[in-house]
């Protein structure tokens, strides 16, 4: 089993220097992306979903991590998912990081809503963010970064809720809760919409 030394060892962004918060995202310093992960620091993040209009109504785009991501590789997570450095604002760094993840530009980013998680891997390292959810649409063909994302799809509202319910296994720990609190907004702006 891969130890946390040897998982982050050819991350480059693993002495970026990453925003610590508290409890209500309030920054209380900063640590390299390395120390966070393997103290389990409570640090601010983000997580990105692209959103297009499908044949049988709203899709989102799953991204697979490549199999050499620190942790998580080869598991289907939401479009993009990253922190800001420090000094960096989070939708800022959301433009950024799809660009780098994906090859292509997220339009229109606007936050949803913000939860915390902690998940801790078998390799030793752990997530334990304050998670913003930002929504937004893709501009141009996805052209994802080998060593960030393996491959992308886009998946309607049903095929996905049905993924999540039957192969939860196949999903990064913060995904189910990402994609389904998307979904929900989505589905209950739309269903204001038909009210009027």
């Amino acid at each position: 089993m891969q130890n946390s030394n040897d998982a982050m060892a050819n991350d480059l962004a693993r002495d970026d220097m990453l925003i610590l918060v508290d409890g209500m995202d309030r920054q209380i310093g900063t640590a390299s992306k390395w120390q966070t992960h393997s103290e389990g620091l409570l640090h601010r993040a983000f997580s990105v979903v692209l959103v297009r209009d499908g044949q049988e109504g709203p899709e989102l785009m799953l991204a697979k991590r490549a199999l050499c991501k620190y942790h998580s590789g080869g598991l289907w997570a939401n479009s993009c998912c990253s922190h800001p450095r420090a000094g960096e604002s989070t939708v800022q760094a959301a433009y950024r990081r799809v660009r780098e993840e994906l090859g292509c530009d997220a339009a229109d980013l606007r936050e949803l809503t913000a939860f915390a998680y902690r998940a801790v891997f078998a390799n030793g390292l752990c997530e334990y963010e304050y998670d913003h959810v930002l929504v937004g649409r893709c501009e141009g063909e996805a052209s994802p970064g080998p060593g960030e994302v393996s491959e992308v799809r886009w998946v309607g509202f049903d095929s996905l809720a049905s993924e999540l319910a039957n192969a939860p296994d196949a999903f990064a720990a913060w995904a189910p809760m990402v994609l389904t609190m998307v979904m929900a907004s989505i589905a209950s702006g739309k269903q204001r919409e038909e009210e009027r």
